[in-house]
């Protein structure tokens, strides 16, 4: 059993046009939710390992989660550029080069790719889309992570938790 968890960046800002997309920052929606999933999540969770894209939306995420996640240090967050990709089968190819040893996989990452990748996974219309901040827990009956193409329409969400279904703050 391999569990994959999916958390798309928070809300980026767009009011800089002269950012490339890789350089869009937080915006202040997306610097609220980030430390409230941190939150949400470690109260649920051990500190583990997230692989994060090395856009600066997907970055400042990590950095908004990790202190109110008890435990989960900065080290903990590795930039991974083959994650900075909008096409679920990107994700899918980094996904079986991970060693079989790591039982579970943690990843920061973007739309459309992580929704594809969840209905792929789980099969067609298992979520019309990942928000914003948004985790997904993916249960995998693989022997390996090598064997993810063989997981289509087989895989199960577990678990989704969105911004919008925590009650603990006012949005």
């Amino acid at each position: 059993m391999r569990t994959l968890y999916l958390l798309r960046h928070a809300k980026s800002s767009w009011d800089d046009a002269s950012l490339s997309d890789s350089e869009r920052p937080l915006n202040p929606r997306g610097r609220r939710d980030a430390p409230r999933m941190g939150r949400a999540l470690g109260s649920q969770l051990a500190p583990m390992t997230f692989h994060i894209s090395p856009a600066e939306r997907a970055r400042q995420t990590f950095l908004g989660l990790q202190p109110h996640w008890p435990g989960l240090t900065k080290e903990q967050g590795v930039v991974t550029p083959a994650l900075y990709t909008f096409n679920y089968r990107g994700v899918l190819d980094w996904v079986a080069q991970q060693p079989g040893a790591q039982r579970h996989l943690a990843l920061v990452g973007h739309n459309p790719a992580f929704t594809e990748l969840i209905n792929y996974l789980a099969g067609p219309g298992t979520l019309d889309n990942l928000p914003t901040a948004g985790w997904a827990e993916l249960s995998l009956t693989l022997d390996d992570w090598s064997g993810i193409y063989g997981e289509e329409g087989k895989g199960q969400l577990a678990y989704r938790l969105f911004p919008k279904d925590l009650q603990d703050e006012a949005r």
